[in-house]
């Protein structure tokens, strides 16, 4: 699933984030202490190797919907954008933080002038953010861009499962 805004295509894929060789930075679902973890922050550690600890570490900590930007180690991309997403709950700050993980992580990848980010379902998993919602938050905040887009000409949302890709790609569908 794609879409294009402006110069700017936002496409939507099932697959494992730390196999994106033709995207410059990828984006890991960090935990505030950018420790490493489980899930999509865990597979990016994995991946990287451990100097990828020892890069983010020295930013810690940051705040939910703070992000931070490092070496991709042994990662088949340039960088790795550390974002810190909220854990869901009804409080009216959670979405806006949310969507700054998205708008911060954008403009980190504009600085490094990269062409292309990946971006995985932050908040989404363990962190208990509604399918739906995440995917809605996600496609506006990367829609927002695309028209101020300077270096960027792809965002991809990487997903690893149906469920998550149905939800995430429903919202690109949905995108005015």
């Amino acid at each position: 699933m794609q879409r294009q805004i402006g110069e700017l295509v936002i496409e939507c894929v099932q697959g494992d984030i730390t196999r994106q060789d033709d995207i410059d930075v990828i984006v890991n679902a960090a935990n505030k202490q950018l420790q490493g973890g489980g899930g999509v922050d865990g597979a990016i550690h994995r991946a990287a190797g451990p100097e990828l600890v020892k890069a983010s570490k020295a930013l810690a900590p940051i705040e939910a919907g703070e992000a931070v930007i490092t070496e991709a180690f042994d990662l088949p991309n340039n960088w790795v954008v550390h974002c810190a997403g909220p854990v869901y709950s009804h409080n009216a700050e959670v979405p806006k933080q949310l969507a700054a993980c998205y708008r911060n992580a954008l403009a980190l990848a504009e600085d490094k002038q990269a062409a292309s980010i990946a971006f995985p379902a932050i908040s989404a998993g363990i962190y208990g953010y509604p399918l739906d919602k995440a995917g809605a938050i996600a496609v506006q905040a990367v829609s927002d861009h695309a028209l101020a887009a300077l270096s960027l000409q792809r965002v991809r949302f990487v997903l690893f499962s149906e469920e998550v890709y149905a939800a995430f790609s429903g919202a690109l569908s949905e995108l005015s």
